[in-house]
């Protein structure tokens, strides 16, 4: 009965699909083809990167990336957008291009049941096709979509499993793969008890919120490193010692942050010696120094920058 309900509940999605109204009309220009489920790898686009179908109308990829991404999502009939990321959907852009945005943000280490039907609810409810992402598209959102798409009857655990292979999604975050792992097909019912007011954005509290901006500033930083120390070309608004300083300045401000001091004293540790490593490329930044000079008293402190965060995810986030 159960998974004659949840079949039920895919053919809706697939109706609602079909018969809702057409997407805004796209530009006759070029456009990338939208992935298949046959691709074993993923795919990048115009303003999207690393995107992978999970079901009929269902793709997983990353943060859509100023106006070519919602281009190429409109170009793709792209009706509704699910973030699963902390960041602040752009929900400008996505209403000049006709779609929705629907913010439901989780964890690395996967989310709860609540959530899970939450998402599962708004790809049964919300004109389709879906596009479901993260910040880069290969953890959080492969583990949305694929639970997603076990719950609502597109495919079965162990398929869900493989495309979260397919997307990246490393090994070691286990939590997003045992909710792929774990979920049945959802009764009628169950959809129905689930909230349905979809919001736009979800905000953040402040640990989170600061994790965001970090993400997003050492993002922000890598592009300068790879651009020589310099503005990058693709980013004229990014002022290198102000990226750093700001990094610099969430580290040092979330050392006091209540969230912060519920973990064990190592992250506090590891926040002073970010907050450090920060602001000594900031000071390399804003000193008037040749580009050769500047990259060598650069390397380090960017190196252990990069190594601490990524070990922080893996002590702490993964």
């Amino acid at each position: 009965m159960r998974f004659t309900i949840a079949l039920l509940a895919a053919s809706a999605f697939l109706g609602a699909c079909a018969t809702n109204a057409p997407a805004p009309a796209v530009a006759r220009a070029a456009v990338t083809p939208a992935p298949t489920l046959e691709a074993r790898q993923p795919a990048d686009a115009p303003g999207l990167h690393n995107v992978v179908a999970y079901g009929p109308g269902l793709w997983s990829g990353s943060l859509p990336e100023g106006d070519a991404g919602f281009a190429t999502l409109r170009a793709w009939g792209v009706r509704t957008v699910i973030s699963v990321d902390g960041a602040e959907p752009d929900l400008a852009r996505a209403q000049a291009a006709g779609i929705r945005y629907v913010h439901l943000p989780i964890g690395y280490n996967g989310f709860d049941e609540a959530r899970k039907l939450e998402l599962a609810r708004a790809v049964h409810d919300l004109p389709g096709p879906f596009y479901v992402h993260c910040h880069h598209g290969k953890h959080r959102s492969a583990g949305a979509a694929a639970t997603v798409a076990v719950a609502l009857g597109m495919m079965g655990n162990q398929q869900a499993i493989e495309r979260m292979h397919v997307s990246g999604t490393a090994p070691g975050y286990k939590g997003l793969y045992a909710c792929a792992a774990r979920t049945t097909p959802l009764a009628a019912a169950q959809l129905a008890a689930a909230r349905s007011d979809f919001p736009a954005v979800t905000r953040p509290n402040g640990f989170v919120a600061a994790m965001v901006a970090i993400d997003e500033d050492m993002d922000h930083l890598k592009a300068i490193e790879a651009a020589g120390w310099t503005v990058p070309a693709d980013h004229p608004d990014l002022v290198p010692p102000a990226v750093a300083g700001a990094l610099a300045d969430h580290f040092r401000l979330l050392q006091d942050d209540a969230a912060s001091k519920a973990h064990p004293p190592a992250f506090a540790q590891m926040l002073a010696r970010a907050a450090r490593d920060a602001q000594l490329i900031e000071d390399a930044l804003a000193a008037p120094t040749a580009t050769a000079a500047r990259a060598a008293a650069l390397a380090e402190p960017m190196r252990a920058l990069a190594a601490s965060c990524k070990d922080c995810h893996v002590r702490y986030r993964d």
